[in-house]
């Protein structure tokens, strides 16, 4: 894919959808297209976080394993949301397990490059933070809810 492609790609994506041209061309310089089968594991929690995921189309089941059970979905993502975001936070490591759900298909953007780039240019890093903070806030946000509804009172 041709790195217009993927600048085209970027500048619809809700994340991105504020960044100038020229920050979207230096945005893809870090980006590929990827694509992952039904049933393909993405990653796995303790893996190094190499790459940040908009998702284009399918869906991603977010799990945590269990020593007594099977993996526990805690989050499936769709088109439009984004897959990652340990490539932030040091350690640099995965705290869950991501699944293909169906085909997928989406844009990674490598952490390293990401990271430089931000470090060398404080406005974007900013920028990058201020546009995917709200994205994780309402991550944080489900999670909370679907640990109310398990662990929460119980009613009758």
């Amino acid at each position: 894919m041709r790195i217009d492609d993927i600048k085209e790609i970027l500048s619809q994506h809700p994340v991105f959808r504020a960044f100038d041209d020229e920050t979207l061309e230096l945005l893809a310089g870090c980006a590929r297209n990827e694509h992952f089968r039904a049933d393909d594991r993405i990653f796995a929690e303790g893996d190094p976080a190499g790459k940040v995921f908009l998702l284009r189309q399918g869906d991603v089941a977010v799990e945590i394993a269990t020593s007594e059970r099977s993996p526990i979905i805690v989050e499936t993502l769709h088109a439009g949301d984004v897959l990652g975001w340990a490539w932030m936070v040091p350690p640099y490591r995965h705290m869950s397990d991501a699944r293909a759900v169906s085909d997928v298909r989406a844009v990674s953007l490598g952490a390293t490059c990401m990271r430089a780039k931000c470090d060398a240019n404080p406005v974007l890093g900013y920028r990058m933070f201020q546009h995917l903070l709200p994205h994780m806030a309402a991550r944080v946000q489900v999670l909370r809810l679907q640990l109310l509804d398990m662990y929460g009172p119980k009613e009758g």
